[in-house]
């Protein structure tokens, strides 16, 4: 007999197939790694069943299901019992209460409805369906009657829906509140994720007009690695090695994208071939950064409480982290007057540092690393700002998003130093588009320019030899 209780709603870019060396991070690029299987056909094959929509007529039986179960059984009395055993009782009730309905079911319908009501209970809902499907990256609601989803760059509608909004605030709720947030008419927006580490951000009324707007970017279980976006086409394993041995000489690089380039993944994918005996601090809004080495310290931060007060921002844990003995500070996103910090920490022994702006060029990224520094020191002049940049800056590297939802990294350009009062850069790479199949993909074709870069010099005195071809490398797609 289950005890009673009050439920309270409380709560896509170190190489996979790159060989370990002792004390170091990924090997050299292999294209195709990973076990001799493709990223999708890894997902695919580690990823749970999709499972499919209820019928519209069941619905409401759903949740009349739902409220009597509610009546029935103590989930807060359930918390310290072991899931499955829980899900087993908690659907043997469910069974019960089916029998004493009226509605005809089949052996079929029972399970999905049970199915979909122990979703409600002890997951996101209508939500999970969605959630176990490893193709999708990114989760789109606006408001309870439609939900977007993105599968390979390109969205899609799907015909799930919320019952009402209350159902979809509810649901928002037990997202946020798992991760220590709150959202309601006087915090209207907030950030968080989910246990897997994707990203959510939820709006509501009165900022939401046309009901709740929740967005979840997700992030798969098997990451891309780099061997994974060589084979992918991302980038060339020329590209790959150039940021591999830029990544193990310790050379400052900033990662500049728009919205959904890839910035993340990319970063994610350049950490593995940090070193493992290296101490690396993360710093985000919302953690999303996996990293695979042994000794990553995390920190996020931490938005105001109902008084406005107790806020704890990137700059404040930025310069926290520096009496912290890091070997390398990972911040996930620079967006404000952390930069100055950010800046000022790889100019001052932090070598090796990685991160990420908003940026549609290399030289758009720079102006806005500018404009955030000036956040930070209004006093402080536009070329001791462009001093500060060139110094600390080696590598940018630039993530776009294509037409055809694929996405690449475009240039990888070199910060050379100041020439008068201007900031120098060179590319080392690029991607050229040269027009569309008849499908709708994007041609076009990787090409290194053929400088050598000035860093070079580095990479040798680190013991990093590339092949001399590699500034020579031209691959069409």
């Amino acid at each position: 007999m289950l005890p009673t209780l009050d439920f309270k709603s409380g709560s896509a870019a170190g190489l996979s197939g790159a060989k370990q060396t002792p004390g170091g991070g990924g090997g050299a690029v292999t294209p195709g790694g990973g076990g001799g299987a493709g990223w999708e056909q890894r997902v695919l094959k580690a990823g749970p069943k999709p499972k499919g929509s209820l019928k519209p007529e069941y619905q409401e039986l759903k949740f009349t299901l739902h409220r009597k179960l509610l009546d029935k059984i103590n989930l807060e009395a359930l918390a310290t019992i072991d899931n499955q055993r829980v899900r087993g009782e908690v659907r043997q009730a469910l069974m019960t209460l089916m029998e004493g309905e009226q509605t005809l079911l089949s052996a079929v319908e029972k399970q999905q409805i049970c199915d979909e009501v122990l979703d409600e209970v002890f997951g996101l809902g209508p939500l999970e369906p969605l959630l176990a499907d490893p193709t999708i990256s990114d989760i789109l609601v606006n408001g309870h009657k439609q939900v977007y989803v993105e599968r390979k760059g390109l969205l899609e509608i799907t015909s799930v829906t919320f019952r009402d909004d209350q159902h979809l605030l509810r649901i928002i709720d037990k997202i946020v509140s798992q991760v220590g947030r709150r959202i309601d008419e006087s915090t209207p927006m907030v950030d968080a994720r989910l246990m897997d580490g994707s990203r959510v951000n939820a709006v509501v009324m009165p900022l939401a007009i046309d009901g709740p707007l929740l967005s979840i970017r997700r992030f798969s279980v098997d990451k891309l690695m780099p061997a994974d976006l060589v084979e992918r086409k991302a980038l060339t394993a020329g590209m790959m090695e150039l940021l591999e041995a830029a990544v193990k000489a310790r050379l400052n690089i900033i990662i500049a994208g728009g919205t959904g380039a890839g910035k993340t993944t990319l970063l994610n994918a350049l950490s593995s071939f940090i070193n493992t005996k290296e101490r690396i601090v993360t710093i985000e809004d919302a953690a999303e950064l996996q990293l695979r080495q042994p000794h990553v310290a995390r920190l996020e931060t931490r938005p105001p409480n109902l008084e406005g007060n107790g806020a704890v921002r990137q700059r404040e844990l930025l310069i926290n982290s520096l009496r912290m003995r890091p070997d390398r500070i990972v911040v996930g996103e620079c967006r404000g007057e952390e930069a100055l910090d950010m800046l000022q920490a790889m100019n001052t022994g932090h070598d090796g540092s990685l991160t990420t702006v908003h940026a549609n060029t290399p030289r758009d990224a720079v102006s806005r690393l500018e404009v955030m520094v000036s956040l930070a020191s209004a006093n402080m002049q536009l070329v001791s700002i462009r001093q500060q940049i060139s110094s600390a800056v080696n590598l940018l590297v630039q993530a776009s998003r294509m037409s055809d939802g694929s996405r690449r990294v475009t240039s990888i350009t070199e910060v050379t130093g100041m020439e008068g009062e201007v900031i120098t850069l060179q590319d080392i790479f690029v991607f050229e588009k040269r027009g569309l199949t008849p499908e709708g993909r994007v041609m076009g074709r990787f090409a290194a320019t053929g400088i050598r870069p000035k860093f070079y010099d580095k990479l040798l005195s680190a013991g990093i030899r590339l092949r001399p071809d590699l500034f020579d490398e031209v691959l069409e797609v």
